[in-house]
């Protein structure tokens, strides 16, 4: 095995190292707007980094250790009893959208069905203690707020699971390259053998693989959140209809952790209503700019666009019940 570095790492670790060296030199020359857009990329890349890392980690060890055969047994053989049970197991994978990704990939390609993976996907985010115990902290006037958000995260990612099913069947919507397709045949001659070693090599070519499309998101996010006049949300904050659907579009832009989303949340406490708050926090960790773009580089367009469309129709649909009955 050898490490893979392909044609876009050169110049982004080109562009890095300039940086580090001559970035202070350049600083009272490059405009105010681009210095905030540099120091907001950072900060995306920085924030979602550790969890990229476990992410691929973790996928690295399902692809060592982990066998097809292991996996497809672990999953009852009808596709709506498995849906429960995935949401549930969802709670085991205290990672963000950047992390979940690359793991819900490894365990599609060991064979879990399309519909399961979505539901991780979508679940994984947010259903840990982790992000209960941000939210309630970043809620502590309205602690009712991290409840709902558990509560409604586990009916999205159901309901995302069940239309996928719905939509797709279980029909196989990831990309595989050739050189993956060699890799099964290697592993099955013995190759996978060689353990953490195995790991190692498995999760530094993934981290390269899936960190330009982290790099490309967080690029177009952090462009976006300089450019974009926030001050435009403000008039349409208290419309019960269109403020969700306006914080929805924002958690995309901001691509934030899921971690660390709800103390942004609290800050539109005061002028959006609870329920786009909510709108925000479940919607965000699911799909966002940088999440996005590693889909469209792992699985086939046309599905993708199709997981979109479900998502945002899901999320918008539950916050406007929950609205009507709950607030």
């Amino acid at each position: 095995m050898a490490l893979k570095l392909n044609y876009f790492t050169y110049p982004l670790i080109l562009l890095i190292l300039l940086y580090f060296f001559v970035g202070a030199g350049l600083q009272e020359a490059i405009p105010k707007s681009l210095l905030l857009m540099n120091t907001t990329f950072l900060g995306i890349v920085l924030e979602a980094l550790p969890f990229v890392f476990l992410g691929v980690f973790m996928s690295a060890l399902i692809q060592t250790f982990v066998s097809e055969d292991a996996v497809r047994r672990s999953i009852p053989k009808n596709a709506y009893a498995a849906i429960v049970p995935a949401v549930l197991v969802t709670a085991i994978f205290p990672v963000c959208e950047c992390a979940i990704i690359p793991v819900v990939r490894r365990l599609m390609k060991k064979g879990m069905p399309l519909h399961v993976g979505m539901i991780f996907l979508a679940g994984a985010p947010t259903l840990n203690p982790i992000v209960f115990a941000s939210t309630y902290f970043a809620f502590p006037q309205a602690p009712e707020i991290a409840y709902a958000r558990m509560g409604i995260a586990a009916v999205v990612a159901a309901l995302i699971g069940l239309l996928v099913y719905a939509f797709f069947s279980d029909r196989s919507q990831l990309k595989w390259s050739a050189e993956e397709l060699v890799g099964q045949t290697e592993r099955a001659d013995g190759i996978g053998r060689n353990g953490w070693r195995t790991v190692l090599f498995h999760a530094s070519d993934e981290f390269f693989d899936m960190g330009k499309f982290l790099l490309i998101g967080a690029l177009v996010a952090s462009a976006v959140q300089t450019f974009f006049n926030r001050s435009e949300l403000l008039a349409l904050s208290q419309n019960d209809n269109l403020s969700p659907l306006l914080m929805m579009a924002f958690g995309f832009v901001l691509s934030l952790c899921s971690e660390a989303d709800a103390f942004v949340a609290a800050s539109f406490a005061g002028t959006f209503t609870t329920g786009s708050l909510l709108a925000f926090l479940i919607y965000g960790p699911i799909l966002d700019i940088k999440s996005t773009i590693m889909l469209f580089g792992y699985f086939r367009a046309k599905f993708v666009i199709g997981f979109m469309a479900i998502v945002t129709v899901i999320v918008y649909t539950i916050v406007l019940l929950y609205q009507t009955f709950f607030l």
